[in-house]
C-alpha cells in the first residue's frame, strides 16, 4: 500500500513501459515539449476530459474525466470515459436506481499496437475502479482515432501482473531519482524529447579508450 503523498501519475505507466528514460525525463527532470503527435492527442482528449459533460441514455450512463487512484499501485489520474451499463452484476451508484456495470474507454491518437503499453494503462485504470467499487472487471476498451476503432482489452492475470510490476519499477526509479540509460530505436526521432534524451550519445557509456583511439561510438 502506498501513501497518497507517494502517488505517481497513472498516465505515466504507458510512457514508462514504452521508454523508462522518457518517463524519467518527464517526471524526474520535469522536461516536456509538444510536437505534432502530442498536439493531436490533446485535441482528441479535449471532449473526453470535460468532467461536467455527462450523457445518460436508456440503460447507459457515460461519465468523463473521472478522478481515480489505487493504493496498491500508488497511482492516480483521470479516466477519459467510463460507461456504466445497467446490469444485475454491477455496482450501486449514488442517486441512481438499480445496479451499473463500469466499463472504461481510453482514447488514443494512433492505432492498435502489438505491444502492451496501452493495455497496461487501461489495466491500471481498471484496478483503480476495482478498489473503489470492490468489483472485479473483466475487460475495457481503447478507442484508436487513426483507425476509428474500439478495441476490447481482456484483463488477464498476465496483464494484471505486468501492470503491478511496472508500477513497482516506476516507484523504485522515482525513489532512487535515477535516470535510466538510453536505448536507441528507429522511432526515437519522433519523440518530443529526442533533443534532451540524445539516445545515440547516451545509449552506452563512452570509455577513455573509446575517446583516445577514436572507437566507434
Amino acid at each position: 500500500m502506498y501513501a497518497e503523498d507517494d502517488y505517481l501519475l497513472l498516465s505515466g505507466i504507458q510512457h514508462f513501459l514504452f521508454c523508462p528514460r522518457q518517463w524519467a525525463l518527464i517526471h524526474l527532470e520535469q522536461i516536456w515539449h509538444d510536437n505534432g503527435y502530442t498536439a493531436e492527442g490533446q485535441v482528441l482528449h479535449k471532449k473526453a476530459d470535460q468532467p461536467f459533460l455527462k450523457e445518460k441514455r436508456n440503460g447507459l450512463i457515460v461519465s468523463r474525466a473521472m478522478a481515480v487512484s489505487s493504493k496498491t499501485l500508488g497511482l492516480s489520474g483521470i479516466l477519459d470515459v467510463i460507461e456504466f451499463v445497467q446490469s444485475d452484476e454491477g455496482v450501486e451508484l449514488k442517486d441512481r436506481q438499480g445496479r451499473w456495470l463500469p466499463i472504461i474507454v481510453e482514447y488514443k491518437r494512433g492505432k492498435k499496437k502489438k505491444y502492451e503499453y496501452d493495455n497496461v494503462q487501461l489495466m491500471a485504470q481498471a484496478i483503480c475502479i476495482e478498489e473503489d467499487f470492490s468489483i472485479q472487471m473483466d475487460y475495457g476498451y481503447i478507442y484508436y482515432a487513426q483507425t476509428d476503432s474500439r478495441e476490447k482489452v481482456l484483463f488477464t492475470a498476465a496483464l494484471r501482473q505486468l501492470t503491478r510490476e511496472t508500477a513497482q519499477k516506476m516507484h523504485q526509479i522515482y525513489t532512487d531519482k535515477h535516470i535510466p540509460a538510453a536505448s536507441y530505436f528507429r522511432n526515437c526521432q519522433l519523440c518530443s524529447l529526442y533533443d534532451e534524451c540524445r539516445p545515440r550519445l547516451t545509449k552506452r557509456s563512452k570509455s577513455v579508450s573509446n575517446y583516445v583511439y577514436g572507437a566507434d561510438l
